[in-house]
């Protein structure tokens, strides 16, 4: 018989259960972290890119985070989750929502450690993300138009069937998973100036927080596309409202609700957050591929949008931005390479 768990109050738009515990992660839950990642995912190259170090007059460096197994960032902290599930969630497993990242960290880290996981997709979902989910031994199903209508699915099986729902953010497991990747950032380049990241719901910059911000003289900054600033309003205005604009065309950062635990941190460490606009994500997205032959997401090409706002002011700086996905849609980048 499947556990039961009914949904618990909850800070945010969200649906939250008796598992889940909002107090954010330490620096010190990330080293823990490291222990499960480096067991069962290789570190990813930072690399200095060319063209971005000429076009600022800066050291430029790639957080190559699309190397991993998954394509992207999130599956260091779907281990991280998976690695410490309590017995009872084993047999009716993980469930979780997802555009297709989140999704395929949850399929990837249930295969490593031998746990039923089902993923709830919008309708339109990536195909190859769907297919690569699947893949992994996820059954996927397919509901609604939008990620906030898939998760709101997810959340009402994980009630009447028993599964652990793994929040897409109020998660610290998957916080301090992901910020592995910096506690390496900081390894290998500790005299970092910036680091760039984007922002959906706030897990890695979080992670960036702990870590490259924690640990080093380094200015985070965050980026968010201005045709869903939900994250973005929250930080700035201290609520944790639902944003009624939500158009970006990057999955990776396509949602209207702002969580809870992730806005905490950002709020108490991100150093500067910027909204742009989605001709500078498809900009990012082509000007990467072309002078760089990297392949990125939407969502990372927020990264390189924030950094041409600050423009003069990182010349002779050293800076970081994580690839932090790869699994474009091919429409998508025709699209951009079109524009």
């Amino acid at each position: 018989m499947p556990p039961e768990y009914d949904p618990v109050e909850s800070p945010d738009a969200t649906t939250v259960f008796p598992y889940h515990d909002l107090t954010p992660p330490t620096t010190a839950d990330v080293y823990r972290a490291r222990r499960v990642v480096r067991d069962h995912l290789p570190r990813t190259p930072l690399v200095r890119s060319e063209p971005l170090s000429a076009e600022f007059d800066a050291d430029v460096y790639l957080k190559r985070e699309d190397t991993l197994p998954t394509g992207a960032f999130k599956v260091r902290g779907g281990v991280t989750l998976a690695a410490g599930l309590d017995d009872e969630f084993r047999d009716p497993g993980l469930i979780a929502a997802s555009t297709g990242n989140h999704g395929q960290s949850v399929a990837y880290a249930g295969r490593a450690f031998d746990v039923p996981v089902t993923v709830v997709v919008p309708e339109d979902a990536n195909p190859s993300k769907v297919t690569a989910m699947e893949r992994l031994g996820a059954e996927v199903r397919h509901y609604g138009d939008d990620f906030d209508a898939a998760r709101e699915r997810a959340e009402a099986l994980a009630a009447d069937e028993g599964y652990r729902y793994v929040h897409s953010a109020n998660e610290p497991d998957l916080v301090a998973g992901v910020g592995t990747a910096g506690l390496e950032v900081v390894e290998d380049l500790p005299d970092v100036d910036y680091l760039f990241c984007p922002v959906g719901g706030g897990s890695s910059a979080a992670g960036y927080c702990l870590t490259v911000g924690e640990l080093t003289d380094a200015t985070v900054v965050g980026a968010q596309s201005e045709a869903a600033p939900a994250m973005h309003r929250a930080w700035a205005e201290g609520h944790l409202r639902p944003s009624d604009r939500m158009g970006t065309f990057a999955e990776g950062i396509a949602t209207s609700v702002p969580f809870a635990m992730t806005v905490r941190l950002l709020r108490d460490r991100l150093d500067d957050f910027r909204l742009v606009s989605e001709d500078a994500l498809r900009a990012g997205v082509r000007d990467l591929l072309v002078e760089d032959s990297v392949v990125m997401e939407g969502a990372c090409a927020a990264a390189v949008a924030a950094m041409r706002q600050y423009g003069d002011d990182l010349r002779g700086e050293t800076v970081v931005f994580p690839v932090s996905g790869r699994n474009l849609d091919v429409e998508k980048l025709q699209a951009a390479l079109d524009d």
